[in-house]
């Protein structure tokens, strides 16, 4: 997600491939955007930039012409115009050709040369926005970067609001009085003082004073040095005590690198992925926020560390780990599962198409037929055999008794 160093490199981008352009027409927006539509057309105007926190402003300036009236009544821009940019999760300016416009190009501005070239508002995912004739959010706070003073009298004036009641690394996401800080800016600022994202904000903040210790001996804005470096020298702590000064002067650091590969023509995260030490790191810790953001740090999260929250990382080797568990339990699941198979596939060949039911019916009518005739020839048949044998018997009985009388006679 673009954060302070960001916008203000979108600015300075803006600046310097815009410089001596002269742009022409109307504001075209695409299609899918949901934003609002541009109300500004001129024959002839400039475009400068400006940033504060996460937000850029473009200002529409209409070159000055020797007819004025005229050109108000054809409709065409005579005041400027500012339009308040928020970059969201993806958005970030380009300027390229007519030819070669971005895939998710939602706002654009057409120069006036030939061949024509087009800076594009590109955002991917769509949750960036801009603002017609708008002005900086009224929530948010100072600039962390160029309103450095201003922003550290506000923190530490309202620390005896609710919102510090929270921990740190939450409270230092909150724009209001964090203009410009964003998920990587507080690992890093959190991880070189050494604090533990989730004690509580206030406990952290409420020895620091309105007024820099530190800043009357060196320029505030221009303190830009490498990092290695101060890690090196043995007086670092007392300086970087100073959690306020850092939210200043390493988002300042980033600009010096040129942001996370901002460059849409040089798309290089080499030196940012050199300059981080905590977020994204191996060997740092992660686990989600009361916000559900992920915070990096290393050591111990702190008091206020949420409950039974894991690191995504963790989430996903318990599945892997899952897939190798050999337990009865496994054993009893895929069995229920291969009976719910059988049930489904006997399901499938109940359905059956009609023709194939009725013949399906005759074969089994015919089935049943045989077998009931079968068992009546079987039974008469043994009803014969029965009856010989019965006769035989009888036959026996009957010629074996006179015999016996005629004996008993000679008897």
């Amino acid at each position: 997600m673009p954060e302070g160093p960001e916008l203000h490199l979108a600015s300075l981008y803006v600046n310097k491939m815009c410089e001596g352009v002269v742009f022409s027409g109307a504001v075209r927006k695409s299609e899918v955007s949901k934003s609002p539509d541009v109300p500004f057309t001129c024959d002839a105007y400039r475009i400068t930039a400006t940033s504060r926190g996460k937000e850029v402003k473009l200002t529409l300036t209409p070159m000055k012409s020797d007819e004025p009236k005229q050109r108000a009544k054809a409709g065409q821009a005579v005041q400027p115009m500012d339009i308040v940019f928020r970059f969201g999760m993806s958005g970030f300016f380009r300027f390229t050709g007519e030819d070669e416009l971005p895939k998710h190009a939602h706002l654009r501005f057409y120069s006036k040369e030939k061949p024509c070239r087009v800076l594009s508002f590109v955002d991917a995912r769509r949750f960036g926005s801009w603002h017609p004739n708008g002005t900086w959010q009224a929530g948010r706070g100072p600039c962390i970067m160029f309103e450095y003073e201003s922003f550290r009298e506000n923190v530490v004036s309202h620390l005896s609001d609710r919102a510090f009641d929270r921990p740190i690394c939450e409270v230092l996401l909150n724009q209001k009085y964090f203009n410009g800080i964003g998920n990587y800016l507080r690992a890093e600022i959190l991880f070189r003082l050494n604090i533990p994202p989730f004690v509580p904000a206030r406990a952290v903040l409420e020895s620091l004073e309105s007024e820099d210790l530190f800043g009357n001996q060196k320029p505030v804005k221009n303190e830009i040095s490498d990092t290695k470096k101060k890690a090196a020298k043995s007086g670092v702590k007392q300086e970087t005590a100073d959690l306020l000064r850092l939210c200043h002067t390493v988002p300042l650091e980033v600009v010096n690198l040129g942001g996370k590969g901002y460059d849409p023509q040089k798309a290089d995260y080499s030196g940012f992925e050199a300059w981080l030490q905590c977020y994204y790191v191996d060997g740092m810790k992660s686990i989600r926020d009361h916000n559900g953001r992920t915070m990096w740090f290393n050591g111990e999260a702190g008091p206020l560390a949420p409950k039974d929250s894991k690191s995504p990382k963790a989430k996903k080797r318990a599945k892997k780990e899952d897939d190798h568990d050999y337990t009865d339990k496994k054993a009893a699941r895929s069995r229920s599962e291969s009976t719910a198979k059988k049930k489904v596939k006997q399901e499938g060949v109940t359905k059956t198409p009609k023709k194939e039911k009725e013949a399906g019916s005759t074969r089994k009518k015919t089935e049943k037929t045989r077998e009931i005739n079968t068992p009546q020839r079987e039974t008469r048949t043994n009803a014969r055999t029965r009856k010989s044998s019965s006769a035989e018997t009888t036959a026996v009985v009957f010629v074996a008794g006179p015999k016996r009388q005629n004996v008993r006679g000679t008897r």
